[in-house]
């Protein structure tokens, strides 16, 4: 049962609260018809922490949720701790002590490279689990990897590269580039010097490009107690820097914007001279402090010219929405279709919350498509999941949570009638919390 004492942080309320318990239940209760060709895991972390209490959402222990398909059945839901030493060996630590790469919580998203299932935190090195949901162990690549690594790499679907960056450390560079081959291998860890340690959640690429967000979340050292220790600070500026896939800290161009604050990208892609960005854009991020959810975000489109020098931009909707996400067949080339989370309670500063829609955008022109998940339910990340060579030919799928009923299910909506009831519902034996980020994840990895 959800703690819902009013003394408790938002976070710690109601459908944000901490399971405490690892459970598997099997013989779930389906409305509709599973499709049969999804077969695999759904798998998505978030932050919960196993002691009940923690200072901030984001700092909670990663919890992974499953959900096993297979030949039109529902298997399983299972939830599991990820085994890192936060839960195998915990202890106190000062919010001002030296950070320790490979404790973390691997509690913000899941990515497959090859066939590693990654859990992943920005503060850490990501950790690997199998499809059951099984710790296996801390990935650093064979020691090589000397920074932390976002929680949203990006795989190229042409060369089964996997990109990232690490923003965490407390000293110049202030920013490392990460490049991975298809092979597990690190190819590249670059240094790029940028004037302030910044919250930099997620980045985007290209065919041939990276593209970095050097916005003013900026990290506070006097902030340090709250745990959460970064401030919007407009005067710091705003750019986004292009930098070649292969190239080194001398090669990135730096294109100021009007500062604002962005998680999250949907996708980029190359247009001749011109680099197109979609991204869930914020006026500002965590106003009064890291707890203020005041603002949020919308669909905007980043043009980035790069023989003028120049970057524009255009708001493509006024609806609320992020967590965005595309065919993963699709990421760093032209999509046609982009998935986000509406998001509800504009100006409330309590907490950030998740709408009660799915969007699906047509990039080419802005057109939206809605698909309701009911009254009183709030959603989580559209993640699609491919069944055909059509970009959208496939499912999308989510776990969202009833708060009049107090349960959670798991729906499965086909893409190319968007609008329309899901094709199945997975109605799940207990609450599962709001979460972050997750991946499909198909059986034969």
């Amino acid at each position: 049962m959800a703690d819902t004492a009013s003394h408790l942080p938002w976070h710690l309320r109601g459908n944000w609260a901490p399971l405490l318990e690892e459970r598997t239940a099997s013989g779930l209760q389906v409305e509709g018809t599973i499709p049969p060709e999804l077969n695999g895991t759904y798998i998505r972390t978030g932050p919960n922490p196993k002691s009940g209490r923690s200072p901030h959402w984001f700092l909670g222990d990663g919890m992974v949720h499953g959900i096993r398909l297979r030949n039109g059945k529902a298997e399983w839901h299972r939830n599991r701790f990820v085994q890192t030493p936060n839960i195998t060996d915990p202890v106190e630590r000062p919010p001002n002590a030296p950070r320790e790469l490979g404790r973390g919580t691997a509690n913000t998203h899941i990515a497959l490279h090859g066939k590693q299932i990654l859990c992943l935190n920005e503060a850490s090195w990501p950790w690997l689990i199998d499809q059951d949901l099984n710790t296996l162990g801390m990935q650093n690549y064979g020691g090589a990897l000397g920074c932390s690594m976002t929680a949203h790499p990006k795989v190229c679907p042409e060369t089964g590269e996997l990109l990232a960056f690490s923003y965490f450390g407390f000293k110049p560079p202030f920013l490392h580039y990460i490049r991975i081959g298809a092979d597990g291998q690190l190819k590249q860890l670059e240094g790029i010097e940028i004037p302030n340690m910044v919250m930099m959640h997620d980045f985007s690429i290209t065919r041939h490009h990276v593209i970095f967000m050097d916005l003013p979340l900026v990290f506070k050292p006097e902030l340090l107690a709250s745990g959460m220790p970064y401030k919007f600070d407009a005067s710091a500026g705003a750019r986004l820097g292009v930098m070649p896939r292969n190239g080194t800290g001398r090669d990135v161009r730096w294109f100021p914007i009007d500062p604002c604050y962005v998680f999250h990208t949907v996708n980029s892609y190359e247009d001749g001279n011109r680099i197109i960005m979609h991204v869930s854009k914020m006026a500002s991020a965590f106003g009064a402090d890291s707890n203020d959810y005041t603002n949020v975000a919308r669909l905007w489109r980043w043009t980035i010219d790069l023989h003028a020098g120049t970057v524009s931009q255009n708001q493509i909707d006024d609806s609320p929405g992020d967590f965005g996400r595309v065919n993963e067949s699709r990421v760093g080339l032209k999509a046609r279709y982009g998935y986000l989370m509406s998001l509800a309670g504009e100006g409330n500063s309590e907490e950030p919350v998740y709408g009660p829609q799915l969007f699906k955008y047509d990039l080419r022109d802005g057109s939206r498509m809605t698909h309701e998940l009911g009254r009183n339910v709030r959603g989580g990340e559209p993640v699609f999941a491919p069944a055909g060579t059509g970009e959208d030919e496939g499912w999308v799928m989510t776990i969202c949570h009833d708060e009049a009923s107090g349960k959670s299910k798991f729906v499965i909506i086909d893409s190319q009638n968007f609008s329309t009831p899901p094709v199945a519902t997975i109605h799940l034996p207990e609450r599962v919390p709001y979460g972050a980020h997750g991946s499909w994840i198909p059986l034969q990895h």
